[in-house]
């Protein structure tokens, strides 16, 4: 697993296989955006403790949605270290393991890239701590807030950081090649409408499930990317 500084001193993006986490540090105060899959807790804590910080300390642990490269290990972390565990209530459901993970409504270009992410191992029911709603207030980051972003899933969510610039899509955007609407969406139309919602905050700093963070020109890049998002450019298969 990579550890990434994005932010001096604030923002670390833990990289795993498939997927990644963020930690969010306010002083000695920790908070994870996302928490990899079921075999990620103990690369989690090893990420923590190799920039000198305390595992003890992680306050919360926010789910961007409910798939298992992101829930996975949220369940193990929080036992272990007494954090609480934040999600959508539409999303809360599935993190339990009272539901199934939603099937996405795939394109064709993503068949094969699916067989491929359910090589993910399931993630372990967890408890939900907190079901969050959009606009909901989070006690990290100087006052972030939930933004629902639905279409991926129908409880995903983006969580900004106004007074710092920084917005995490979750799975609604990705940056894996060029930056495009994320992948195996249950609702495609209802995706590209957050992923233009999401763009309309005009952060400096966007961080995504999947592909390097953006923190140059990350307006101007998020807004061309959600206008294009569903026409015939923006529709097909991501190059490279």
């Amino acid at each position: 697993m990579d550890v990434v500084e994005v932010l001096p001193d604030r923002l670390h993006m833990l990289r795993f296989p498939i997927g990644q986490a963020y930690l969010w540090r306010d002083g000695a105060a920790l908070t994870l955006v996302d928490a990899g899959n079921s075999e990620s807790a103990p690369r989690i804590e090893a990420a923590i403790r190799s920039l000198g910080l305390r595992p003890e300390r992680l306050e919360r642990i926010v789910l961007t949605h409910c798939h298992g490269d992101h829930t996975g290990a949220a369940g193990e972390l929080a036992a272990r270290w007494g954090a609480r565990v934040l999600a959508h209530r539409l999303d809360a459901p599935v993190v339990r393991g009272e539901v199934p993970v939603p099937e996405p409504v795939l394109l064709d270009w993503e068949l094969p890239l699916y067989a491929h992410a359910l090589t993910v191992p399931a993630a372990p029911p967890t408890r939900v701590d907190q079901e969050l709603e959009d606009g909901d207030a989070l006690d990290f980051g100087d006052g972030a807030y939930v933004v629902h972003a639905p279409g991926h899933t129908d409880g995903s969510i983006g969580v900004h950081l106004p007074r710092h610039g920084v917005l995490f899509t979750g799975d609604c955007v990705a940056a894996v090649g060029p930056l495009m609407l994320g992948v195996f969406n249950v609702d495609r139309a209802r995706a590209i409408e957050s992923f233009r919602r999401l763009a309309a905050l005009t952060p400096s700093t966007a961080c995504f499930g999947h592909g390097d963070p953006l923190t140059t020109d990350t307006a101007a890049a998020l807004a061309t990317a959600a206008a294009e998002a569903g026409t015939e450019a923006g529709a097909g298969a991501p190059a490279g």
